[in-house]
């Protein structure tokens, strides 16, 4: 493994682009699924440079990217509250949040 994995052989070994997932992450996820409809949840996983996230996606198409720290904290959310829970990596990105991006330039990079 790399500089850059958390998963170095020294844990106090501090990685050089992430952190962990924390509860203001997982607040802004049960936030979003709690005052949004349609909300589906696309997994996204561990990288060298970040930890495992998921991308809330509303049914217009506004969404919200958080780290999760793993598959199960995401999986835990997304059954507690009955959303989808996709992995990003074979279903993609839905079209309506294409083209929520395309109306808000702005608000993009979340």
């Amino acid at each position: 493994m790399g500089w850059f994995s958390r998963r170095a052989t020294d844990p106090t070994t501090p990685t050089k682009l992430d952190r962990e997932a924390n509860r203001d992450d997982l607040a802004a996820l049960e936030t979003f699924v709690t005052s949004r409809r349609g909300v589906e949840f696309y997994l996204e996983p561990e990288t060298t440079a970040t930890d495992t996230t998921v991308v809330a996606i509303a049914h217009d198409g506004e969404w919200i990217r958080r780290r999760t720290g793993s598959p199960r904290t995401a999986a835990k959310i997304a059954h507690r509250h009955a959303v989808p829970l996709y992995e990003a990596a074979r279903t993609g990105y839905p079209e309506r949040m294409r083209a929520w991006n395309r109306a808000h330039p702005e608000r993009r990079a979340r």
